[in-house]
């Protein structure tokens, strides 16, 4: 059963959302800075290579280019991780970016060595330790999809659906809107995808809400994708104040409306388990249990 949401627009009246919003970028950027410090290793190979011929340059920006790619996909895979971590019914990740990072380490590690005086052997040993060493310090993908138990795999494959793509939206609307490198709007978009977030939880938690929800995760956030795109590419090219209010205006409707709807959701959940639950008890007293606390004679 969903849990309640708690916002701006619930009946106990609390705003949760912008806090929210600063913790899920927090998180994203905590689960990205453990790769960070492997970009070093590409620069200071190609740094130390310059000076010493042609052929050693070309091997050490050929491992540089290769450890940079690596570090990238760890970063990737460490987010994508994340996310996965934090979901109730899941896919695993379709491309394994933690063990490809992990091989495209070794290989970049050998090269590197390759360009010392290591030799083949040699190069091909440090390389097998730096992959070892990286799936030792940053573990493998997830390999199994992550499901609820007592709710059918074709439900659940149908919430997996409609959330890769409601999530990807998202992450696309983020992307975009970080172009602008406008604080503000960056904490403005965070804080719709907050609330449309609470929305994704309430469906995963309980596929029956996925019905009412659909349209809301899949034609509404596609929209909101669009209009972004279209909105940040406008600003770009004129620092247009009125499109700006315009988009902020959108998003305060979208927002409202997606926790309009998620509150309905959850307080359609309520209704149904009171009904559960009533008519449990019915039957209990029919078959003579006494639901009646101990030492209470009313």
């Amino acid at each position: 059963m969903a849990k309640r949401f708690g916002g701006k627009y619930s009946p106990d009246g609390t705003n949760n959302a912008p806090r929210e919003a600063v913790l899920d970028i927090r998180g994203a950027r905590a689960a990205r800075s453990p790769a960070r410090i492997l970009y070093v290793p590409a620069v200071m190979l190609v740094l130390t290579s310059i000076n010493d011929g042609p052929a050693t340059l070309v091997a050490a920006l050929v491992g540089g280019g290769i450890l940079t790619l690596a570090a990238w996909l760890l970063q990737e895979g460490l987010v994508a991780e994340a996310a996965y971590n934090a979901r109730k019914v899941a896919r695993r990740p379709a491309l394994p970016r933690k063990m490809m990072a992990s091989l495209l380490t070794g290989i970049g590690v050998a090269i590197a060595a390759y360009t010392g005086d290591t030799g083949v052997i040699g190069s091909v040993l440090y390389g097998a330790a730096a992959l070892g060493l990286h799936v030792a310090a940053f573990g493998i993908d997830p390999l199994a999809d992550k499901r609820m138990e007592g709710i059918d795999d074709f439900q659940q494959d149908r919430v997996a659906r409609v959330v890769d793509k409601a999530e990807a939206h998202l992450e696309a609307m983020r992307g975009q809107i970080d172009i602008l490198n406008d604080r503000k709007l960056t904490m403005r978009v965070a804080t719709f995808q907050t609330v449309a977030r609470k929305m994704i939880r309430t469906v995963e938690e309980d596929p029956r809400d996925l019905t009412g929800a659909r349209k809301f995760l899949g034609v509404y956030l596609q929209g909101a994708r669009d209009a972004t795109t279209k909105f940040v590419d406008l600003y770009q090219r004129k620092k247009d104040e009125s499109a700006r209010s315009n988009y902020e205006a959108l998003l305060d409707d979208l927002e409202q409306n997606f926790a309009a709807r998620t509150d309905k959701m959850m307080l359609d959940d309520r209704s149904d388990m009171d009904i559960e639950i009533n008519v449990l008890r019915d039957r209990l007293q029919r078959e003579g249990v006494s639901l009646k606390p101990k030492g209470n004679d009313e």
